[in-house]
């Protein structure tokens, strides 16, 4: 029995860290998105009016940095984003999917490079992405989809470059994994797909599932987007993987699963002070569920919280009440209303009652 106890406690503890996290990644993205809105929205206009450069201040110095020297080549769903994080941890700024709501220049990049084109032309084509502008950002190493696809215009355009293939237990495991997340994810930015970035996640999935299950009919198809093709992602997934360790030079590549912890990722770039913390476990299927939702739902909050700030505002200084004060008087006068009603209503009633039984008396008289 407490072993029951303890297995419900854990799991529930375990839930409930995922939701937080998600929560809290969810509204990272989300102050992103508003930050990156504000920015194109108002603070560039206001400095292109005012004659001032619109150029990051930090423009100089991410410049200086040419290419990339990590990159993760492995399908979504092997532990990308646990790697991203010990690429962090072991000084590489990297560059996950999840980031891109920080960087919207680099969404953007790939939305009129890649998606857009793909979806116009009915044909999810991998294109040449500017990767240069991804190393001019600051960004020193690359995880997960969509880059892991394009290893073969890497090695070659980044000769120094080295790469990590992370693998899940089997094809099995990864699909399982992978079927559950495009499930929790398409269903948030289906109800949300008016917003703009919204709309480019879209299309990126749109693209996305297409290159994985060879299937271009997912780039016009309503949304939501069918669910993954089982028989079509495992033999993407496992002729992905043959191809990495193919193309890519043994030298230069490792294959890793994230339950290996550092030190295989330290031997292997070759760094002596290896951490001794614990290897960081994230991005369950739960987690990413509602970090997409909050990050959809909270610059829409913020957007709607602002406008009604607005309008409180306004409505006051017309008025001279607040929304709550004149709501409680209008609620008041309607309930005083409806009490005289009520009044005038039982007041008739007795009236009524009264005038029959004087009538039925008066009859009763003029029979006798």
């Amino acid at each position: 029995m407490t072993t029951v106890h303890e297995s419900t406690t854990s799991s529930f503890l375990t839930a409930a860290g995922e939701v937080l996290s998600g929560i809290a990644t969810g509204s990272t993205h989300g102050y992103w998105y508003a930050k990156n809105l504000g920015n194109a929205w108002l603070v560039k206009p206001f400095q292109r009016l005012a004659g001032l450069s619109t150029n990051d201040a930090n423009n100089a110095a991410e410049s200086s940095i040419k290419e990339l020297q990590v990159v993760g080549v492995g399908y979504g769903r092997t532990g990308t984003y646990s790697l991203t994080l010990a690429l962090d941890e072991l000084g590489y700024k990297t560059l996950h999917t999840q980031h891109m709501y920080e960087t919207p220049e680099i969404l953007d990049m790939w939305n009129r490079e890649i998606f857009t084109p793909s979806i116009e032309s009915e044909n999810a084509v991998l294109g040449h992405p500017d990767f240069d502008l991804i190393a001019s950002k600051g960004f020193t190493a690359t995880a997960d989809l969509p880059m892991s696809l394009y290893f073969e215009q890497l090695v070659d355009r980044y000769p120094n470059c080295k790469f990590i293939l992370t693998t899940r237990q089997s094809s099995e495991v990864w699909f399982r994994s992978w079927d559950m997340l495009t499930k929790t994810i398409t269903t948030p930015t289906r109800y949300f797909s008016w917003m703009s970035h919204a709309d480019t996640i879209n299309r990126y999935y749109r693209w996305l599932f297409s290159r994985i299950n060879e299937d271009n009919s997912y780039l016009s198809v309503p949304l939501p987007l069918p669910d993954q093709n089982k028989e079509r992602s495992i033999a993407s997934y496992e002729e992905h993987n043959r191809r990495v360790r193919e193309v890519i030079p043994v030298d230069r590549l490792l294959e890793y699963n994230v339950k290996q912890g550092y030190e295989p990722l330290c031997q292997f770039l070759e760094i002596a002070d290896c951490p001794t913390s614990p290897f960081p476990k994230t991005n369950s299927a739960r987690s990413v569920q509602v970090q997409t939702i909050s990050a959809m739902v909270i610059p829409l909050a913020l957007v709607l919280f602002v406008l009604f700030y607005a309008f409180a505002n306004t409505f006051h200084r017309q008025t001279g009440q607040t929304i709550v004060q004149w709501t409680n008087s209008k609620w008041t006068a309607l309930m005083e209303k409806q009490s005289n009603r009520a009044m005038e209503n039982n007041e008739e009633t007795r009236r009524k009652r009264k005038n029959k039984n004087g009538g039925g008396k008066k009859k009763k008289k003029q029979q006798r």
